[in-house]
């Protein structure tokens, strides 16, 4: 009982304060990345103000966008506000994937599947490796993702994934391959993209509710543009390397203070768990 109060205190707050800031010292003064420095419009509706885009889903299209490299590690973040209203059979994204991006492809994924009004918004999260996802967990969110910006981050480097909801971890994944016979981690270098498309087909209670065309357009935001990453074409040692940041002793396990948010996370916000019904081998480490 005594644990499961400490656990709860500390993902209080975490919630409340931001908790410890994840990532590198932010230069005094920097200003805001541009989008166009790392970043290309990939297809659809996108408009760049600079520091901030828009994508914007329509009865014709959707929008998306990606980065201009490959990362073979990385500490990767996009602040994003979604869609607001009714929003049923609407996917807003945020997510890596190697190249090409076929049966073959290592994936990480934000999706934030809409819903009708007053029914808060799913935030799915999977992974694939060489193709193979079906680790999905869904969960509810403690706030409105429509109401303003937040911060959504995805720590991927040779020890483990790790996916933060402002400073809350979500997503634990080790990296076991080289101790766990047959178990599965991305490896393969990886682009950064983001979207929005019609999802009407699966994302709403199962496909049963479809995007209201009367309620178009659909705009998501996205900001924070600057990239913390290991660029390259090809899976490279480098990248790797514990002269990386995020490869370092602090990034390699979460902390007992994280460990506690994540576990409340699970506890109270989680709605679906692959694990429950899997027999993937990295459901017994989690």
């Amino acid at each position: 009982m005594a644990s499961e109060v400490r656990a709860w205190l500390l993902l209080l707050l975490l919630l409340l304060t931001g908790g410890a800031s994840l990532g590198p010292p932010a230069a005094a003064g920097a200003a805001p990345a541009l989008f166009d420095v790392n970043y290309v419009k990939d297809w659809g509706r996108l408009v760049d103000h600079g520091t901030e885009v828009n994508l914007i889903l329509d009865q014709t299209r959707g929008g998306g966008f990606k980065s201009k490299s490959t990362y073979g590690s990385g500490f990767f973040h996009l602040r994003m506000k979604l869609p607001s209203g009714y929003t049923a059979g609407v996917v807003t994204t945020f997510y890596l994937i190697s190249q090409p991006e076929d049966g073959t492809r290592d994936e990480v994924d934000f999706e934030f599947l809409g819903d009708k009004d007053g029914v808060p918004v799913t935030l799915q999260t999977n992974f694939f490796v060489n193709g193979k996802g079906g680790r999905e967990q869904r969960l509810h969110l403690w706030f409105d993702p429509a109401a303003g910006f937040h911060d959504y981050k995805i720590l991927w480097n040779p020890y483990q994934l790790v996916m933060f909801v402002d400073e809350t971890p979500i997503r634990v994944v080790r990296n076991l391959r080289g101790s766990v016979p047959g178990y599965e981690f991305p490896t393969k270098p990886m682009l950064i993209r983001g979207s929005i498309w019609d999802g009407s087909t699966w994302a709403t209670d199962g496909g049963r509710t479809k995007v209201d065309w009367s309620r178009a357009p659909f705009t998501a935001g996205y900001q924070g543009f600057d990239v913390s990453g290991c660029a390259t074409a090809s899976a490279t040692p480098r990248c790797g390397s514990p002269g990386l940041w995020w490869n370092g002793v602090g990034y390699r396990n979460i902390t007992a203070a994280q460990r506690a948010a994540y576990e409340g996370v699970v506890k109270k916000y989680m709605t679906y768990d692959y694990c429950k019904s899997s027999r993937k081998i990295e459901c017994a480490y989690i």
